[in-house]
């Protein structure tokens, strides 16, 4: 029987698979601590870049102590990143600008405080703020900014509003938001999409070829004369309150509805033989300004009464209309905010969630718009 030899290791290789093994284990070892750290992070919420970051530069501690934290996840991804003022970053309100920390750093520079940018970066976008920058230094930033809807670029707008007319903060950002500190039908917003929401009026204005989506005939039942046309949403609103409204012993109809570009063209032509300039400057909305071009307003009548105001349809109206997604659209008291006189006939469709906020907080829609629409 042959006897089996032994391999024998040379005494090198030897050497070498021992350090192999070595380094592996502790390569190995490395790799495990080093995953265990980022997984200390990411359980905050940290990026993985930023939790590398953070570990090479040595701020593992000062992170975990501050636990999760949006705007230092961000400064620590950034390229911007400064150490010297980390602890204004974590003391910083997060917004979602693409040059956030740079913007940041920028005011830090100019000598506005925490509370400062905080107030700067909620009011404005990455292009608002970098105009922003570039202006001297803000002393009294909180004199309109504590109106949630303030705009940084309307800032001197303001300030020129309050002097003229020494109106409060909000008012005058209200007001000027809305551009009632221009001139009407002058240097005004085109309005492009279609909403139920959609804002015209002297400041915002639709084109001579803008037209409603969905438009549907009003059937003859509801209108006081044929081819009246409106939206399809805004008409099966109209037909669920004209059936609420007859079950309660109240007729009311539609008068006029859609009207075109050309249409109110043709009617201030009318309006302009029959009472003249200033009549219509007054009175009558100009070829795109006016809301009927959008297909959502109705002008109402009862069908007992000649003077829809005197009507009890309208009493009932003024109180029922919010629960079908309507609401009257140029009211006595909302005067000064639409630019239009009271028009107890005109009714305009803005969806019930809408509807009902606006006439529960005794609202315009111009109001609405700049609390929850304007962006």
């Amino acid at each position: 029987m042959k006897k089996v030899s032994k391999i024998k290791i040379k005494p090198k290789f030897s050497r070498f698979l021992k350090l192999f093994c070595f380094f592996a284990c502790l390569f190995l070892g490395l790799f495990l601590f080093y995953c265990k750290q980022i997984r200390d992070l990411t359980s905050l919420e940290y990026s993985k870049e930023a939790s590398k970051n953070i570990l090479f530069s040595f701020k593992k501690d000062y992170v975990l102590s501050v636990g999760k934290n949006k705007t230092l996840n961000a400064a620590f991804e950034s390229k911007y990143f400064n150490e010297n003022y980390l602890d204004n970053y974590r003391k910083i309100h997060y917004v979602k600008h693409k040059r956030l920390i740079s913007h940041i750093n920028q005011l830090l520079q100019k000598g506005y405080s925490n509370n400062d940018i905080n107030i700067i970066l909620a009011h404005g976008n990455d292009d608002s703020v970098d105009r922003f920058i570039e202006r001297d230094k803000v002393k009294y930033l909180e004199e309109f900014f504590s109106v949630p809807y303030a705009k940084l670029d309307n800032y001197d707008r303001y300030i020129a509003y309050s002097d003229a007319t020494g109106e409060d903060e909000e008012t005058t950002v209200l007001f000027v938001n809305l551009d009632l500190d221009k001139e009407d039908y002058n240097d005004s917003t085109l309005v492009e999409e279609f909403s139920f929401t959609m804002l015209v009026n002297k400041h915002h204005h639709l084109s001579s070829d803008f037209e409603p989506d969905n438009l549907v005939k009003i059937d003859r039942k509801y209108a006081s004369e044929d081819d009246l046309l409106c939206n399809r949403v805004a008409f099966e609103a109209f037909k669920r309150m004209s059936q609420k409204a007859l079950d309660e012993d109240y007729h009311i109809v539609i008068n006029s509805a859609y009207r075109s570009y050309q249409d109110q063209e043709d009617i201030i032509k009318t309006y302009l033989e029959s009472y003249g300039q200033n009549y219509v400057d007054k009175f009558v909305a100009k070829p795109g300004y006016s809301e009927h071009q959008t297909g959502l307003a109705f002008d109402i009548g009862s069908e007992n009464v000649s003077v829809f105001a005197n009507s009890k349809e309208f009493k009932w109206m003024q109180e029922h209309a919010h629960e079908f997604g309507f609401i009257y659209r140029f009211s006595k008291n909302g005067e000064n905010i639409t630019g239009f006189r009271n028009e107890p006939w005109h009714i305009r469709y803005v969806g019930e969630k809408a509807a009902k906020y606006i006439y529960e907080n005794k609202l315009t829609l111009e109001e609405y718009w700049a609390l929850f629409l304007d962006k």
